[in-house]
């Protein structure tokens, strides 16, 4: 019962809070686009909110925002009789990368970063929703995604980055292939019994070259899936982000069931 009232907390917390952040947004609104991760895990008990706020992001709440949200789910939870599905030992290096990025003592989760530059606990929905609405002044570099294609286990896709403003440092151009959607009935660990949810879940994260003040980037780029998805189940994200990994200077999103 306990649990039950807890869930219902949350997703007042969430319904309400979350989106009074914006009014009616007019179609022709120019949205800035912003790079939200999450780093998360099956096993971790504080995780399932984080993983359903990100859900309530990865439905636009906010104006003049273009939410493109990852789902990053690191191995080191995999303890306790339950392995995270979607676990990869890349996203957990990618996360002690940000450790000493940011100097903080330890990885833990849940995790939001923001463009790069900003992290905080991934459930704190009132650190979410300052960071989110803050105005920026900052032009993102502009990217497209065309020819999106999948053969059987492999993604494609021609990424087109501009050239960086002057000045900037060279910068990494990054491709993601994520599950626009997946599901998991827990059995054991600390979830256990737990139906959760996920959006965005990434699949595959690859560095596909980088790129500078002088020239742009033009590029097929390709990552091969440990298994079969349906083409309808996936999306594409392209960014830019200083090394380190530091700040992202531009992202992109294509679903392709669209």
């Amino acid at each position: 019962m306990k649990a039950f009232v807890f869930v219902l907390i949350i997703a007042s917390i969430l319904s309400v809070g979350l989106f009074a952040w914006s009014g009616d947004q007019p179609a022709s609104l120019t949205r800035t686009p912003v790079l939200v991760e999450l780093f998360t895990s099956e096993g971790c008990s504080d995780c399932p909110p984080a993983d359903a706020f990100l859900g309530k992001l990865d439905q636009q709440p906010v104006a003049a925002k273009e939410l493109i949200v990852l789902s990053e789910h690191v191995d080191y939870w995999n303890h306790d009789g339950w392995t995270d599905p979607h676990s990869s030992h890349a996203l957990t290096e990618r996360q002690d990368e940000y450790v000493h990025q940011f100097h903080l003592e330890s990885v833990y989760t849940p995790q939001m970063i923001v463009d790069g530059s900003t992290q905080f606990v991934g459930n704190n929905t009132k650190q979410a929703e300052t960071v989110l609405t803050a105005d920026s002044s900052r032009m993102p570099v502009s990217i497209q995604i065309t020819g999106v294609a999948v053969d059987g286990r492999t993604v494609r896709a021609h990424i087109d980055v501009a050239t960086l403003p002057g000045h900037s440092r060279k910068s990494d151009v990054l491709f993601v292939v994520a599950l626009n959607h997946a599901e998991s009935q827990v059995a054991k660990g600390e979830n256990a019994g737990r139906h959760l949810v996920h959006v965005a879940v990434v699949r595959g994260l690859s560095r596909v070259g980088t790129i500078d003040s002088k020239t742009a980037f033009s590029r097929e780029v390709s990552i091969k899936l440990d298994k079969l998805v349906e083409k309808s189940e996936l999306r594409v994200i392209a960014f830019v982000q200083e090394p380190g990994p530091g700040r992202v200077l531009g992202a992109a999103m294509q679903r392709l069931a669209e």
